[in-house]
């Protein structure tokens, strides 16, 4: 079957939004084609700055006649309908029809036919629509044509476009239109200094090639890879090693068509500057990577640049160029970490009093208070120094006010610990001025160091409530405060650190802290508790684990204990992978769908001890045995959090339970019998809340 090549070629395209736009290319034709009847074989899509490409193979050369019947008014229908019914189905008369027996009457049916068309006009008629309605997040007009209406708006002034289609063993057709003036064809160009001149091309394979000849190198991932190991291989030689970054190595990608990787220095007085402000400054005003020594793993004055053309003098001037642009930026980064040395983090602070916040939750001076206020409450209960909490929570936001932290907003935290320890602070307090940020994605490190652990609690809690408080919560997909986040970077603190930590008391305590006071305060931790139940079904959804369980565990109530609604969740889900659990699972459902049918027909519920004397069963009396026995057993476990122990006491109950409903009648003929056998069907739901409410609990 044919195939397809596109190429849109213009001038360069911003890196960020080449992998998206070449994504979209894809999904816009092949969606469009299979709408059309077209189902392909294949796709994939290619950018570099200078061009969007597409390959679609297998399609084929026509789409399929379309047969479709369209009913018609009954027979006897007054004459107008009729004329209307012809008219839509292209019938001559009502010979041509069929007549379908209903029991409301007999219906015409027609039969319309619909030729299909050949693909290569369909796609001379989708790709202009495609292409002038593409989905670019900022674009252009430009030239004499942008007055016109319904000019072409592109990213960047878009010179030509090559479509052709069809078989691999045949000379391809070019796809006719044209769009501003623009011919599609068959021509392109190449790298834009090595080799501008035009190239015709006929198929993808023959186009890569062409490309390849003229200097472009048209796959993103292989430009990455031949940056990449050029650039180990270079820094290797010198008896270095590459300091890796991937997102940098994704945007130089993107900034060159025929990677030529070089190496240039620095003076070596700039290392007096810390290793982040260096690649910072290196990374954001060149997008060269950094070098370091793999004896001391400190950076050395080398930097790697990915140039887009083969010099003749083998890139030296580049080379010199980047070394200037690149000696006055750390001259700059230098002189901005010496001033900031000059001053103490605490003499800083003063400023934040003229910093709002938010205009709710007052200045950055007054949140730095409550931070430290509940810093100092929650050290006691991770282990860490009240005093030492304190005093990093007084100092860990000082460095959003020094210079490098203004010119390189990554590095905050981070030089708030340097500065800390510049100025004679513990260690602890220091690590805590970095730390407290983290974790700040489910990738990132989470801090162990008891001081870093309750200032970073601190600092979100205080965020969390806050804004809780406010009635400033995440929606849908909105989520301004990165408020999941923070629930997500509590969640890892607790549990990663194993921290025994009662969120409700926590969160009231943030809260009496607040200036502000919401209405419904006493409702107000809960709710957040909701929020934290929620982060901890995507956080174990993440890790394999069974959402539902985090709802069925969360149902019993005053479950506010991370630590151990992560532990019980954990044990209920190894429990549930057992037969004896599976088939608990299902009696208790049984039971519960049982009394559901008979609480809503009674219109009452069936609470309260069964009456022994009305046992007249073997199996009632086992089962009202094996559940006083279990529920003391499993109580027992859950009071000493042993949940693997309190699984095994529930595992006790499957065989009484498949024995009941084995050979006992619930509904019995006798009311009272009937009720007393409800009731000991509630029993079993009972005992087995000790563990958890297994009506959330998903089959």
């Amino acid at each position: 079957m044919p195939d397809l090549l596109l190429e849109l070629f213009s001038e360069e395209i911003p890196a960020r939004m080449q992998p998206k736009a070449a994504d979209d290319l894809r999904r816009l034709v092949t969606d469009k084609l299979v709408a059309e009847g077209l189902v392909y074989e294949g796709a994939k899509a290619f950018a570099t700055p200078r061009r969007l490409a597409l390959t679609v193979h297998g399609i084929p050369a026509r789409q399929p006649d379309l047969k479709t019947e369209r009913r018609g008014p009954k027979v006897g229908a007054p004459d107008a309908a009729v004329q209307g019914f012809l008219k839509a189905t292209g019938l001559k008369s009502l010979d041509e029809a069929k007549i379908q027996r209903d029991p409301k009457g007999d219906f015409y049916i027609g039969l319309i036919e619909k030729p299909g068309r050949d693909a290569i006009d369909v796609l001379a008629e989708i790709l202009p629509v495609i292409i002038r309605t593409f989905p670019w997040p900022k674009s252009m007009r430009w030239g004499a044509r942008s007055a016109k209406p319904g000019s072409l708006s592109w990213v960047r002034p878009l010179h030509a476009i090559t479509a052709t289609f069809g078989l691999e063993t045949e000379e391809p057709d070019v796809v006719k239109f044209s769009i501003d003036g623009i011919e599609a064809g068959q021509t392109t160009y190449g790298h834009r200094f090595l080799a501008p001149s035009a190239i015709s091309v006929r198929r993808f394979e023959d186009y890569e090639a062409k490309l390849l000849d003229a200097k472009v190198v048209l796959d993103p991932d292989r430009r990455k890879d031949a940056i990449l190991t050029d650039a180990k291989q270079l820094a290797f030689a010198q008896g270095f090693e590459l300091v890796e970054d991937q997102t940098l190595l994704d945007e130089v990608s993107g900034l060159v068509e025929w990677p030529v990787v070089l190496m240039g220095s620095f003076e070596p007085e700039f290392l007096k500057t810390p290793d982040e402000v260096i690649r910072a400054t290196i990374r954001n005003n060149q997008k060269c990577f950094v070098v370091r020594d793999p004896k001391t793993g400190r950076l050395t004055n080398k930097f790697i640049l990915t140039a887009n053309i083969e010099a003749i003098d083998g890139g030296k001037v580049i080379v010199s160029g980047n070394e200037r642009v690149i000696r006055a930026r750390l001259s700059d980064a230098k002189f901005f970490y010496e001033t900031d040395l000059k001053t103490k983090l605490e003499d800083r602070l003063p400023k934040f009093e003229q910093i709002v916040f938010h205009e709710k939750l007052g200045t950055q001076a007054e949140r730095i208070k409550r931070i430290e206020r509940l810093a100092a409450e929650i050290a006691p209960l991770v282990g860490a120094d009240v005093a030492k909490a304190t005093r990093a929570a007084h100092l860990a936001k000082a460095d959003l006010l020094t210079e490098v932290v203004g010119e390189f907003p990554e590095v905050q935290g981070l030089m708030g610990k340097y500065y800390a320890l510049a100025q004679g602070e513990d260690d602890s307090v220091a690590a805590a001025c970095e730390e407290h940020y983290k974790p700040q994605g489910p990738a990132d490190r989470v801090p162990t160091d008891p001081v870093s652990i309750a200032v970073a609690l601190a600092d979100k809690l205080d965020t969390l409530v806050g804004f809780w408080a406010i009635d400033e919560k995440p929606t849908g997909s909105k989520d301004p405060y990165a408020l999941r986040r923070a629930a997500l970077g509590v969640i890892r603190l607790i549990a990663e650190n194993a921290l025994r930590l009662s969120l409700l008391k926590v969160a009231a305590s943030a809260l009496a802290g607040l200036s502000v006071k919401p209405a419904d305060a006493e409702k107000l931790p809960s709710d957040l508790l909701a929020f934290f139940a929620d982060r901890l079904k995507v956080q174990l959804r993440e890790q394999g684990a069974r959402h539902d369980l985090v709802d069925a565990v969360f149902a019993l109530g005053g479950q506010d204990d991370l630590l151990i609604i992560v532990r019980r969740v954990d044990a209920l889900g190894k429990f549930l992978d057992t037969d004896d659990g599976k088939n608990l699972l299902a009696g208790t459902k049984r039971a519960s769908n049982i009394l559901s049918i008979e609480e809503k027909k009674d219109k009452r519920t069936f609470h309260g001890a069964p009456d022994a004397a009305l046992y007249s069963l073997a199996e009632e009396k086992a089962l009202a045995k094996a559940i006083g026995e279990v529920t003391t057993e499993a109580s027992a476990a859950v009071a000493k959090e042993d949940f693997a122990a309190a699984m095994r006491a529930m595992a006790k109950l499957r065989p009484p339970v498949d024995a009941f409903f084995d050979k006992v009648r619930v509904n019995d003929d006798d009311p009272k019998v009937r009720e007393n056998r409800l009731k000991l069907l509630n029993e079993i739901r009972s005992a087995t809340r000790a563990v958890a409410d297994f009506s959330k609990i998903q089959d």
